[in-house]
């Protein structure tokens, strides 16, 4: 397939790095064009044990020093998520996007020695009520064998006078039993430290009130990692698709609740504020061995 714009690293991107030339880099904000299609890819990608155990630690996964926990490989490919985010094409910064949804395919367990090939390509856009609505693919390869592959769904948000957005509301499942979850207020610089996603957001309270919250926010990617890590026990060697919908925004610091029940074929899961009310995430996760 041909690509607007293709780039190859040479190793994986320092998000510290980029997320400076975001903070220095002024952009016009969208110029209510489609979005190119931007491709990057990093070849030869090794792990450090160091980052996989703090990853494990803050998420609550139960590493045994060989089986990646399954989302850890997003920490590689949103690297090269905010490639594409600093490419000249994009023309509206990353701070303030919001991260609508995300799945992941895992196809067998990956080991943490493994050498890896990541790729990730924007692959469409849309206008929607609430602004531009883009997805980014990622792949990831042992040798030639896709191990794994992520789809995120971003949004860019303009504003729209007059329109006021309902609230989101939890499913039909019957909370009993919920688990509570206590999110300390470093909960952020944790999960900064062991990904390298230092967005300000995150981390600190004048950012985050910038963009109209009152307190920092948890990445939701620690969310759903947090939820992940409470199936495995589930899951086990199986692979397995997991999708969520991010909802209401989790401050820091503050306590949730999450709960599961089984479906066809997988387990369906949510993370709710403390009263068990308001759906911070809707998930899914269903077997691919049937």
């Amino acid at each position: 397939m041909s690509h607007d714009y293709s780039i190859e690293l040479a190793s994986m991107p320092s998000l510290l790095s980029l997320y400076r030339k975001i903070l220095l880099t002024r952009k016009p904000g969208w110029d209510q064009q489609p979005l190119p299609n931007v491709y990057v890819q990093a070849k030869g990608i090794n792990v450090a044990d160091k980052k996989v155990r703090q990853y494990a630690d803050v998420c609550e996964f139960d590493f045994d020093g060989k089986v990646l926990p399954p989302t850890f490989l997003y920490v590689l490919a949103f690297r090269l998520h905010a490639t594409v985010f600093n490419h000249k094409a994009i023309t509206f910064p990353l701070l303030g996007m919001i991260h609508l949804k995300n799945s992941i395919s895992l196809y067998r367990p990956i080991n943490a020695d493994e050498t890896f090939d990541v790729q990730c390509e924007l692959t469409s856009s849309k206008t929607t009520d609430t602004g531009l609505e883009f997805e980014l693919a990622s792949k990831i390869y042992v040798g030639e064998e896709l191990v794994w592959e992520a789809l995120s769904t971003y949004l860019y948000r303009i504003e729209s006078k007059g329109r006021r957005a309902r609230p989101p509301r939890g499913s039909d499942m019957v909370w009993e039993d919920a688990l509570t979850w206590k999110l300390p207020e470093d909960l952020g610089r944790q999960y900064a430290k062991a990904s390298g996603d230092y967005n300000l957001i995150h981390l600190h309270p004048i950012v985050s009130k910038r963009f109209g919250f009152e307190r920092v926010l948890a990445h939701g990617m620690w969310s759903k990692a947090r939820s992940l890590a409470a199936l495995m026990q589930f899951i086990g060697e199986r692979p397995f698709k997991v999708d969520v919908e991010f909802k209401l925004p989790v401050f820091m610091p503050s306590e949730v609740t999450f709960a599961f029940e089984s479906m066809e074929n997988g387990k369906r899961f949510e993370m709710r504020d403390i009263k068990g009310r308001r759906p911070h995430l809707l998930g899914t996760m269903t077997y691919l061995d049937k």
